[in-house]
């Protein structure tokens, strides 16, 4: 990790401490945005994002309109997260998109975005793993593992996530 990439850390988790987490009310969500962005975020000004989640790294996250962060979740966002509209990622869930390379002797970190499609849904106190894509409007079951793509329109969960069935939307 780069001297000046410490430093943006360094500087957002004061920031974070100071003028992000303390505004837990609904109505400073726009104030929690601006935050963000001003390390770099981008979002869209309907995204929703609790005080108590948790961004390792704002210049990494990306939110469409009307999706949703919710409280307590852990987004380790050492490469980009991207959350598409409409979608929701509960509470308590991990967005890691970190891990080490097990095949090296000096176990150096490896990185890889995380992708949630448009009307996903990632239901409480799941794990997403880095590189993973959740397409559009799958959903993700509460406490599950998630380690491989999810295809669009499909419902996973257990640990790991497999497939439990297809999601069909009543008209």
């Amino acid at each position: 990790m780069s001297l000046t990439n410490k430093m943006a850390r360094a500087v957002w988790n004061l920031i974070y401490i100071v003028a992000f987490r303390p505004f837990g009310f609904t109505l400073f969500n726009p104030w929690r945005l601006f935050v963000l962005r001003c390390f770099g975020a981008r979002l869209h000004p309907k995204a929703h994002i609790y005080s108590t989640a948790r961004i390792w790294a704002p210049w990494n996250l990306e939110m469409d309109a009307y999706s949703c962060l919710a409280s307590n979740v852990d987004c380790y966002n050492t490469a980009l997260v991207k959350i598409g509209a409409h979608s929701t990622v509960s509470q308590k869930s991990y967005l890691c998109t970190s891990s080490h390379d097990i095949t090296d002797a000096t176990h150096p970190l490896i990185s890889a975005p995380i992708q949630i499609e448009d009307q996903a849904w990632v239901a409480a106190d799941s794990f997403i793993g880095m590189g993973v894509t959740i397409g559009q409007g799958a959903v993700v079951g509460a406490r599950a593992c998630v380690f491989t793509d999810v295809d669009s329109w499909t419902i996973v969960g257990g640990n790991p996530a497999k497939i439990l069935k297809k999601r069909i939307i009543k008209e």
